[in-house]
């Protein structure tokens, strides 16, 4: 059994005496709030048994803020991560109390998300969520801002002129990001096929012109197929995928804008060598990393969760403290690019 760490073991990972440890852990004096936290971080490395304390006493006092996040996609590694994430940076956060609730809706129906973020509102002084763009999620983001809840779109701009703000990737330049490495990647001119998840994405189609305005502007020398609708499932994409290779021998590039990319992958894998289809995929998760390793996949464009979830932290607090008087904005964040050998 694993030695159970101790006030001074504490004391030595945070770089800070016992005796400073003890005013933390017992609030006998006043320690400045950097010491704490380097303290709390400390306990936390090292599993001390009573990290919990040390997170409760130094926030006491501080100003409480609760983010209802609505997900969609519960099974998929990437939600789970983002999930995971909210609540992490919740924990962390400097200067308030935060506590993260997250719900996923069962479906991308409008109807789902709509009921879920109705429910959230009623709990939780704002709420964020991935929704599709309908206008009965626009609706329900008016009212749930009329009751003073400020309301977020992450990664798919739903509700513009509605919501508070969006924070996610800038998806025009995301595609065009994948255009060029796909035709930088692909070994010679050829088709280019895109996949996006459905018609309701604003990001999926932002990413879709972005690809294509590249190609036009810089790689006269590809074609770009008709994009296909993937719904973003494993199964249809790789059905689509085979079938595009079967159709198509010139096919040199695929991006897959949404979700369903470890469909593509898996019909690569049976198919063609790795590097011979120059796919570029978004989000990592364990099947895109392996496939970035195995070179069947040149690029993977990823979303910095845990600047999004620390981001949204502090856009809720200052809505909050705005009140209504803010116009709706829009917040990018720089994504997080993996080429095989950044692995």
């Amino acid at each position: 059994m694993a030695k159970r760490a101790t006030i001074t073991d504490l004391a030595e990972a945070a770089g800070v005496s016992v005796a400073t440890v003890d005013r933390v852990l017992n609030g006998r004096a006043k320690v400045r709030e950097e010491t704490a936290r380097r303290v709390l971080e400390a306990a936390r490395e090292i599993g001390f048994h009573a990290a919990g304390l040390i997170g409760h006493r130094l926030m006491a006092g501080q100003p409480e803020l609760t983010i209802g996040y609505v997900l969609h996609k519960e099974s998929q590694a990437f939600y789970q991560a983002f999930r995971d994430e909210a609540i992490h940076q919740a924990e962390v956060a400097s200067g308030r109390r935060v506590r993260a609730l997250v719900d996923f809706a069962p479906s991308q129906a409008p109807t789902d998300f709509v009921d879920r973020m109705e429910a959230m509102a009623d709990r939780v002084d704002a709420v964020a969520a991935t929704s599709v763009t309908d206008l009965e999620v626009t609706d329900c983001v008016e009212r749930i801002q009329a009751q003073g809840v400020p309301c977020f779109a992450l990664l798919n701009d739903f509700a513009q002129g509605v919501r508070r703000s969006y924070v996610g990737l800038n998806n025009m330049k995301i595609g065009r990001i994948a255009a060029h490495m796909t035709t930088t990647a692909a070994r010679r001119p050829g088709k280019l096929a895109v996949f996006v998840g459905g018609y309701r994405w604003h990001g999926h189609d932002l990413r879709e012109t972005g690809f294509r305005s590249y190609a036009r502007e810089y790689a006269p020398g590809f074609q770009v197929l008709d994009t296909l609708v993937n719904l973003e499932t494993r199964q249809l994409t790789y059905e689509a995928t085979l079938d595009l290779l079967e159709r198509h021998p010139t096919l040199t590039g695929i991006y897959c804008a949404g979700g369903g990319m470890e469909g593509c992958i898996a019909a690569l894998r049976e198919k063609r060598a790795p590097g011979e289809v120059a796919l570029v995929v978004n989000e990592v998760t364990p099947e895109s990393r392996q496939a970035l390793v195995d070179r069947y996949i040149a690029l993977v464009i990823a979303t910095p969760l845990p600047r999004l979830c620390a981001d949204l932290i502090d856009l809720s607090a200052q809505a909050l403290k705005d009140g209504s008087g803010t116009l709706p904005g829009q917040h990018f964040l720089r994504p997080d690019l993996y080429l095989p050998e950044s692995l």
